[in-house]
C-alpha cells in the first residue's frame, strides 16, 4: 500500500512496485484514509509519506502499528532530519528512506522491510543506533535477562550489523532456516515481537560492535 499526497509521486511509486511484481493493493494521498484503508485490505508493507495534509505521518504510522496483524511501515520522505527519523522510529516504522533514493536501493528496501529487517537509508542508520544507545544509557552487555546460546547470541549480533538472513546462513555455514529458527528462539526468549525490536535489543547492549 503506497501512502503519499503527491499523485504523480504516489502512481510513480506503484508503478515501480507493480513493474517489480509487487501487489499494490491500495494507494492513498490522506492518512486517516489510510488507516480505513489498511483495516480493509490488511497490506503486509505500507510506503508513507510523513507529510500528509490531514494527519501527520507519524500518527498514521501509530495507528498502523495497532492493526492486527500490524503492517510493516516503510517510511518514504524527502526529509532526512534527525526529529523525523526518530519518531517515525519510535512510531514503529520498520525503517526509513529519502525520496532522493534510486529505484532498485529503494525496492531493495521495500523487499529487505517484507522479510521484517529495520532499513535506513545510508548516514541514517548511526543516527537511529546512536539515538537507541543514549535512550538506553543505563543498559550494559553485562545487565542481566534471558540467557542466549553461543550460537543465538551470534546470530543476534549479525541481525544487529544488519546482515540478511541469507548473508547470516552463509557466513555460519547453516541452512536458512536453522537461522530464522535462531531468531525466533531468541525472541521467543527475550519476549519481543519482531526483528526490528531484536536489532534495538542487540544495540542497546552494544552486540553491533563486537
Amino acid at each position: 500500500m503506497v501512502v503519499d499526497d503527491h499523485p504523480m509521486w504516489r502512481d510513480a511509486v506503484a508503478r515501480d512496485l507493480g513493474e517489480a511484481d509487487y501487489d499494490v493493493v491500495a494507494t492513498t494521498g490522506e492518512g486517516r484514509q489510510a488507516l480505513r484503508v489498511a483495516a480493509a485490505v490488511r497490506p503486509d508493507v505500507v510506503i508513507l509519506d510523513l507529510r500528509l495534509p490531514d494527519l501527520p505521518g507519524v500518527e498514521v504510522a501509530r495507528g498502523l502499528a495497532a492493526c492486527d496483524p500490524p503492517p510493516r511501515v516503510l517510511v518514504l520522505s524527502a526529509s532526512a532530519e534527525q526529529e523525523d527519523v526518530l519518531e517515525a522510529v519510535k512510531a514503529g516504522a520498520s525503517g526509513y528512506l529519502v525520496k532522493s533514493a534510486g529505484r532498485e536501493e529503494f525496492l531493495d528496501a521495500v523487499r529487505r522491510t517484507a522479510e521484517g529487517e529495520p532499513v535506513f537509508t545510508p548516514g541514517l542508520a548511526g543516527l537511529v543506533l546512536g539515538e537507541y544507545r543514549r535512550l538506553a544509557g543505563r543498559t550494559g552487555p553485562d545487565s542481566g535477562g534471558p540467557r542466549l546460546t553461543d550460537r543465538e547470541t551470534e546470530v543476534l549480533r549479525l541481525v544487529a550489523k544488519g546482515l540478511s538472513y541469507k548473508q547470516i546462513a552463509e557466513r555460519l555455514v547453516l541452512s536458512h532456516r536453522t537461522v530464522q529458527n535462531h531468531v525466533q528462539n531468541t525472541l521467543n526468549k527475550l519476549q519481543l515481537h519482531n526483528r526490528v525490536e531484536l536489532v534495538r535489543y542487540a544495540i542497546e547492549r552494544g552486540l553491533d560492535e563486537e
